[in-house]
């Protein structure tokens, strides 16, 4: 009975659910940086001054990562592969990396469509700024409501029973 709650392969879909987080997520915030950064150098060949408030998507597109590596760390140090690790845990923690890299990689995509096309935007009127921001808050709340969820996942299936 102990052997079919707790087989040796339930850890591999934790290290799963950590490798997700990780990786979707941080593929999520390059793409938001390189699609925010091509419109930030167009901006500074013809307004050089504006630069530095035009960083604001790549900011916010790092954060989508950190997020990520928030998740893959508490996962990782409720991983027990030597103890008794239960099944059901590794799914609920590959929930959870899944859970947040997936919607870290939606919300990094959204930052580098709208980062690129409003700081384009940026050089002609200078009033396009709040909007920008305000959109940009809207696209990363995706990747926190990801990290939530991956986090109340987490606090699920730690307070699952050993084998």
């Amino acid at each position: 009975m102990t052997s079919e709650l707790c087989p040796p392969y339930a850890p591999f879909f934790g290290f799963a659910g950590v490798a997700s987080a990780m990786i979707f997520s941080t593929v999520g915030a390059a793409f938001g940086t390189a699609k925010a950064g091509i419109g930030i150098a167009g901006l500074g060949t013809f307004k050089p001054e504006l630069i530095m408030k035009s960083l604001v998507p790549v900011v916010m597109a790092g954060i989508i990562a950190v997020y990520g590596l928030v998740v893959s760390v508490l996962i990782a140090g409720s991983l027990h592969p030597s103890l008794d690790y239960p099944l059901a845990a590794g799914f609920i923690h590959l929930g959870a990396g899944m859970s947040c890299g997936i919607t870290g990689m939606a919300a990094g995509y959204a930052i580098g469509l709208v980062g690129d096309s409003c700081v384009r935007a940026y050089v002609h009127e200078q009033r396009v700024f709040v909007a920008m921001v305000l959109i940009l808050i809207f696209a990363e709340v995706l990747g926190l409501y990801g990290l939530i969820v991956a986090l109340l996942m987490n606090t699920r299936a730690s307070t699952l029973g050993g084998c």
